[in-house]
């Protein structure tokens, strides 16, 4: 199975543990991973101006590092979210890499989706995992699972544990 692993956090941290687990126990268990950092990609938020569904053919008018991201979108069969928790929700640029998938509608042969939420403290999960769920829903992909790592699980083996045999069992 294809997978895209997007990475939602701008620097390098908690996220990007909790991912790097993730991705070794695909691999394990014989996945093709691909992590896009979108934290750190240039992804401007959609402009609503209709080009992809007019002239565009189900293509963006803006031409940013989304271009990079869109074919990750067309041919993975599992696309898998992550970020810390940034005001009780997604970051900014995980959301507009969520939402410029407007131009296709969904991906193309996806139907699992997956969460990955790292915060300082736990509980500010809800924004997180209610604006990941609608997407998913909006896409009809199949919600296979949210891990949460919060606080002094950050990092943990405990946690990084958890992870890799969740994405082995896929």
């Amino acid at each position: 199975m294809k997978i895209a692993v997007l990475n939602g956090s701008p620097k390098v941290g908690n996220t990007a543990a909790m991912i790097n687990a993730f991705k070794e126990g695909a691999e394990a268990a014989g996945h093709e991973v691909c992590v896009l950092h979108v934290g750190k990609m240039k992804i401007n938020g959609c402009l609503a101006c209709e080009y992809c569904h007019g002239k565009g053919e189900g293509k963006c008018i803006q031409k940013d590092d989304m271009e990079q991201v869109m074919p990750a979108y067309k041919d993975a069969d599992m696309i898998v979210y992550g970020s810390p928790i940034y005001y009780s929700n997604l970051t900014a640029q995980l959301s507009a890499a969520m939402q410029r998938i407007y131009p296709i509608g969904k991906p193309a042969k996806a139907t699992k989706a997956a969460l990955l939420l790292s915060s300082a403290a736990p509980g500010p999960y809800t924004g997180a995992i209610s604006a990941y769920q609608a997407a998913v829903g909006f896409m009809g992909l199949e919600d296979v699972g949210v891990i949460c790592a919060a606080g002094e699980e950050n990092g943990s083996a405990a946690k990084m544990e958890e992870i890799r045999a969740f994405a082995k069992a896929l």
